[in-house]
């Protein structure tokens, strides 16, 4: 399980955190508020058609929603996070002191329990794995040390919305509350029923996402990193909403021959629904897939 950002990431998120304001770390950024509102080509909304066809009352789409798929943070800092540049640096870049037995394992599996009542039995990690995770440098530096390690719960956001699961708690020097990571490991997603586009397809009429940021508390956008160049207008993202999905196309603007791919970035576009996600599930119209969660720098990893 994949219960922490890799280092490039980390250290890119605790630049992020330590810059005045959001998007202040260079390529990085959300969409400009006063962005004409997409309009997709006929190409593009003929594929995202054709993926929503393809997944909607699908095995692959009933195997999706009977799984544990997190869309937020599955490590979450101390309630008010961490507290000066020193610390939010030594999370960043993996370095911590464990000066704490860690406990044994409390069985090979646990359960994840939603809030309306269902459930579902996933293998749980032990707990020096989940310390590795967080401790990938012995590189000098600030630390943050780990004095107590003990079994728990968090609340975790999924694709099912909020669910409770197994979790170990990492108490820090100097902090009330501990660090929490979840201790069970995400469901395999499933085959896709639709294969993806191929690198031949222009980018401004489509091109994969980086992944999904972001679900509103309303669930009435998504929030997504797409990918451009920095001799083109920017990337655009436009979504096709089914009963069972939302299908969203990204391309990228103002270019004729594509991004510029020797100086790639990301960029995050906030996407505005018409009725809430829900359970149903967000997908690619480049890749076929479901949105992958992923961490991207900005504010400071959800609490429970």
């Amino acid at each position: 399980m994949r219960t922490d950002m890799t280092r490039t990431a980390r250290l890119l998120l605790v630049l992020a955190l330590s810059a005045a304001g959001a998007g202040a770390a260079a390529g990085c950024g959300t969409a400009e508020a006063g962005r004409t509102e997409p309009t997709p080509s006929p190409r593009s909304k003929d594929r995202a058609h054709r993926v929503a066809e393809a997944w909607d009352g699908s095995r692959a789409a009933a195997q999706w929603r009977a799984g544990y798929h997190p869309v937020a943070p599955v490590v979450q800092l101390p309630v008010g996070g961490l507290r000066d540049d020193s610390d939010r640096r030594a999370y960043a870049t993996g370095t911590f002191d464990l000066r704490a037995p860690l406990p044994s394992a409390r069985g090979k599996s646990g359960r994840v329990t939603w809030r309306d009542g269902g459930s579902l039995t996933r293998p749980l990690v032990a707990a020096e794995r989940a310390y590795r995770a967080l401790d990938s440098n012995s590189a000098p530096g600030p630390r943050l040390t780990v004095t107590k390690a003990e079994s728990g719960d968090m609340t975790v956001l999924t694709s099912r919305g909020p669910a409770t699961v197994p979790a170990w708690l990492f108490t820090l020097e100097g902090y009330a509350t501990p660090l929490k990571t979840a201790a069970v490991n995400p469901s395999e997603v499933p085959k896709s029923p639709v294969a993806p586009l191929g690198p031949d397809v222009p980018t401004d009429v489509l091109a994969p996402l980086g992944g999904l940021t972001k679900v509103a508390e309303d669930g009435r956008s998504v929030t997504v990193v797409a990918h451009h160049g920095s001799c083109d207008d920017g990337p655009v993202v436009t979504a096709l909403e089914t009963r069972g999905s939302v299908v969203l196309s990204a391309s990228v603007t103002g270019t004729d021959d594509g991004p510029c791919t020797s100086d790639l970035r990301g960029e995050t576009v906030t996407v505005k629904l018409d009725r809430p996600v829900g359970g149903r599930i967000v997908l690619d119209a480049f890749t076929g897939r479901p949105v992958p969660y992923t961490e991207w720098p900005g504010p400071a990893p959800g609490r429970s």
